[in-house]
Order: structure tokens, then sequence, then C-alpha cells
């Protein structure tokens, strides 16, 4: 772990990742049968064999034993066992003592780096609180339990909502959360959970339908450290970062919002909601 002196940013320097394979050379790993799931499986959880964090304190979580199927292509039974095995990730790692943090994501196409089609996420369990999910549990009120405009909202139910944000970066962007002040995965009862599944598989397939192609996306979902501090400010919720802004056209971060921090987005946030209600 290293820290810019100019900046403050934190960097973890793992070299040792620059020689993992790009792409499987023989068959799938994480098809049943596989070097990563020899035996068959519903959803299924293993340590990173190309760690970026030390300790097995990086892991892959395999959605479907399915080898071409999108996350909401699981359907909501299906959503819902890879979200119950995202909340017991999260109390396993959490409850070590060198964990402070369990952050739970997704990168979905090629084009946002995934080398491997079959559908699946990571989980990284970090020793201090990471700087994103640190900046949104402030002392303030949370943001989170202020239902969103309904021009904004794409999805609801279950107790669940996803909108975009009245602030998006990402053109298509998502924000998903239950609607009570729950603050973790693992504290979702058996409804929440179920309205998690629910409106995760009814977002992610209107993004797919949008263009009428798979949507390529960034998602991660923050939730309440596991350090052992009450973090009254933590509300579970996912973030979803589309890739394209138009069918077959990305939305590149250029160097004007690096440079500066402020962000353009080309599409209305409310336009955007409209076209994913209607697709």
């Amino acid at each position: 772990m290293r820290r810019d002196p100019l900046t403050g940013d934190e960097v973890v320097v793992v070299a040792a990742r620059q020689k993992r394979p790009n792409l499987p050379s023989e068959g799938c790993p994480f098809c049943v049968g596989g070097l990563e799931a020899p035996e068959p499986y519903e959803v299924r959880s293993f340590a990173n064999r190309f760690p970026p964090l030390p300790d097995d304190r990086a892991e892959v979580v395999l959605y479907s034993p399915r080898h071409d199927a999108a996350f909401w292509e699981l359907g909501v039974d299906g959503a819902r066992r890879v979200v119950d095995l995202w909340a017991e990730r999260t109390t396993a790692l959490g409850s070590r003592d060198d964990v402070a943090y369990v952050l739970v994501f997704e990168n979905r196409g090629p084009e946002v780096g995934a080398t491997i089609p079959h559908p699946h996420g990571q989980v990284y369990a970090f020793d201090e609180v990471p700087p994103e999910p640190l900046a949104e549990l402030g002392d303030g009120p949370c943001a989170l339990c202020t239902p969103p405009p309904d021009a904004q909202v794409v999805a609801s139910g279950g107790g669940w909502s996803a909108w975009v944000p009245e602030a998006a970066t990402w053109p298509y962007e998502l924000r998903l959360a239950p609607a009570a002040h729950e603050p973790d995965l693992p504290s979702l009862g058996d409804g929440a959970r179920d309205g998690m599944a629910s409106v995760l598989v009814d977002a992610l397939a209107r993004l797919d339908r949008l263009f009428g192609a798979p949507m390529p996306y960034m998602l991660w979902i923050h939730q309440r450290p596991t350090d052992g501090g009450s973090w009254p400010g933590a509300h579970v919720h996912v973030h979803v970062a589309p890739l394209l802004r138009f069918a077959g056209t990305p939305r590149f971060v250029a160097a004007g919002e690096l440079g500066s921090g402020v962000f353009f987005n080309p599409v209305d946030p409310s336009a955007a909601a409209e076209e994913l209600r209607r697709a």
C-alpha cells in the first residue's frame, strides 16, 4: 500500500498480477468440472488465484453454472442465491481481525476488463475502510433515507428501488437501495433479500434492453465497515456504472474530468430514467 504525497491517494502495488492470464487457454475454469469448480454447484466462492490483496482477502463469486447467463437471466430465485452468498462472504471475511471493510463488486464485459464471460463477481476484504465508502459514511443525515424523485426511479419492489441519480456521473448510472435503513448485506431479512434480488434482475435487464445488446457495466456494493465501529450512517446500497452512452458508443472519462474532479454527463438523468422505464 502506497500513498501519493501530493494527492493523498492510496494505491496498492501488485506487480505479480501482471503475469496472470488474460483469457483461459483451455475451457472455462468456472464451468462445472473446470479448474475452479470441479464439483456441481449453484453458487460458489473461492480464493482468487491471482489476488490483489494478501492472506486470502480476495475472492471470486460464481453466480451460476450456466456459462452464458447474464445476471438478470438467473431470475429472482437465482439472484437471491447470489445475494445470500454475498451476505455469507461479508460475514465470514468481516469477522476476521485483519478485515475492516468488505467490498462486493462485478465487472461485466470485456470492455471493463472482464476476461472470462462466465457470470461472476469478486469480493475484496480491506484492512482499512477505503476512501470511496468512507466518504459516504458522514455524520449528517442519511441521503439514502430520502426517497429519490419519481422522475429518476426506474424500478421498485420488495422495499427496494433503483433510480438514476440526479447528479449521475455515468449516462445510465443506477443506484439501488432499500427504503429501510439497513446497514449491510448480512442484516437483510428474507423479504429484503428477495426485494434486492428482484430489483437487481429488473434493473440489469433494462440496461441490456436499452440498446438491444449486453451492457458492459461495473457494479459495487457499499455497506457498513466490519471494524467494530457503530457507523450509524451506513445504509447498504448498490452502484451500477454502465459503460455505454449510446448504442456501441462508450462514455469515456477524459482528462478534463480527471484533471478537475468535475464530471460532464452527456445524458440528462431524468431522460435516462425515462428511457430505462420504457426498456
